[in-house]
């Protein structure tokens, strides 16, 4: 899942090199942490909160197929 968010994100920032994704992960749940560049939040984010939306909705579809546990994408300030 780490490398997923990590294909989806490179492509929307300039500063690759601080893509951070850390896991968390309990009994019932995991939670991916996504950090970027403090200067690119605002294209993960998107307008409205559009792009997040948008690569939650990837990451939670593809979960579904392999994972019993809930899957959660926090996007976090570095």
């Amino acid at each position: 899942m780490e490398q997923l968010i990590r294909t989806i994100v490179e492509p929307l920032v300039e500063e690759v090199d601080h893509i951070q994704v850390d896991c968390e992960e309990s009994d019932q749940k995991v939670v991916y942490k996504l950090s970027v560049h403090p200067d690119e939040m605002g294209k993960i984010i998107g307008k409205g909160g559009r792009v997040a939306n948008a690569i939650r909705t990837l990451l939670y579809a593809t979960a579904r197929d392999y994972h019993d546990q809930k899957v959660y994408l926090d996007i976090v300030d570095s």
